[in-house]
């Protein structure tokens, strides 16, 4: 019999540890997910919800901890004119600071198991080179708990 588990943080309801940001214009230095408690970050997906325009924009991901900046993805390359359903996922299986992965039709290989730990205070950010972006895009995280009571939650 399968289980799912069920957090509530914030007044957000999530399933097997995912929690998801609403639709926004990303800009450098943009908080997508603040981290409470230690965890391991499994998965994070960035997907276009309205038509990106045509600057050369690149994303990357960042943590901002207590004790200081990783960049946990470099630069994907470039969003310009992607349209609505294109995808980046950062790639947490092969290491921190690799290219995270694109595609157009939002199907994309999901990272294995292996992860990424945060510590508790982190905030994740984005990077935007040549930046805003003009689309909105939504973010995903998945991730498992290092200790009682961690969670993510989502900044916006």
């Amino acid at each position: 019999m399968a289980v799912t588990l069920r957090d509530e943080v914030a007044g957000q309801t999530s399933t097997d540890h995912v929690v998801n940001t609403g639709a926004a214009v990303m800009s450098t230095g943009l908080v997508i997910f603040n981290v409470v408690g230690n965890v391991q970050l499994i998965s994070l997906v960035s997907e276009c919800y309205t038509t990106n325009g045509a600057a050369a924009s690149t994303l990357a991901f960042s943590a901002v901890s207590p004790s200081g900046t990783t960049a946990l993805s470099s630069a994907s390359t470039s969003l310009a004119n992607v349209a609505v359903g294109y995808s980046v996922i950062m790639n947490c299986a092969t290491g921190v600071g690799d290219a995270p992965l694109q595609g157009l039709s939002g199907v994309l290989l999901n990272s294995a198991a292996r992860g990424i730990r945060i510590p508790g205070g982190t905030a994740i950010k984005t990077t935007i080179a040549t930046g805003p972006t003009t689309g909105t895009w939504k973010h995903y995280i998945r991730w498992e708990p290092l200790e009682q009571g961690a969670y993510i939650t989502a900044a916006f």
